[in-house]
């Protein structure tokens, strides 16, 4: 497999597992085959990543590469888990960040707990049977109000406790060895291997 497609729209998704392949395979966006993005049925993020790598196989006919990750915080009970990118009315990590922080006013740090989810599903072609799941999880808690400008998302909010800053603080190269993304993206690499 020399070439895969990403089903994402997300050029900071399409950077960061370029960046995490390396050169041996080269990743397609979804965009250029098509700007229409799946139904997220799906109540977990394994059922949404296969969602969508299935439609990206059958529009792309390439292998493809789905990955649907999230925010999931203790004190909301897993919120916004599968509806990260979709959290505020208003949409955009700016609304989604305002949103998380109103929700957690006045909670204190030891109650602030979250995780960073991302599942990867690789799909062969679009009825493949036999998918590859792999899940990273990356532990941390939600800051107070946004640091620093690095990362997408909810980078800015997102306290990383082993290095004393947010996401969004943490060197792109850095961030590729210990995020969710990158831990999911050890497994897989561990599968094609």
């Amino acid at each position: 497999m020399k070439e895969i497609v990403l089903a994402s729209h997300n050029a900071g998704k399409l950077r960061e597992l370029q960046a995490l392949l390396g050169d041996s395979i080269i990743v397609r966006s979804i965009s250029e085959f098509s700007e229409v993005e799946p139904e997220e049925t799906g109540l977990t993020f394994i059922e949404n990543a296969l969602l969508k790598a299935r439609n990206a196989c059958r529009i792309s006919g390439l292998p493809a590469l789905a990955d649907d990750s999230g925010l999931t915080v203790d004190y909301l009970k897993g919120a916004p888990g599968i509806y990260s990118a979709r959290y505020s009315p208003t949409g955009g990590d700016a609304g989604n960040n305002t949103k998380l922080l109103a929700a957690l006013q006045g909670v204190p740090d030891e109650l602030r707990g979250a995780q960073f989810i991302c599942v990867l599903a690789l799909l062969q072609h679009a009825d493949d049977p036999l998918p590859i799941i792999c899940e990273g999880r990356w532990q941390g808690r939600i800051l107070h109000a946004p640091q620093g400008e690095n990362g997408f998302g909810y980078d800015p909010v997102f306290y990383v406790e082993q290095h004393h800053c947010s996401s969004a603080q943490l060197p792109n190269t850095l961030k590729n060895q210990i995020s969710h993304r990158a831990l999911a993206m050890q497994q897989l690499q561990h599968h094609l291997a």
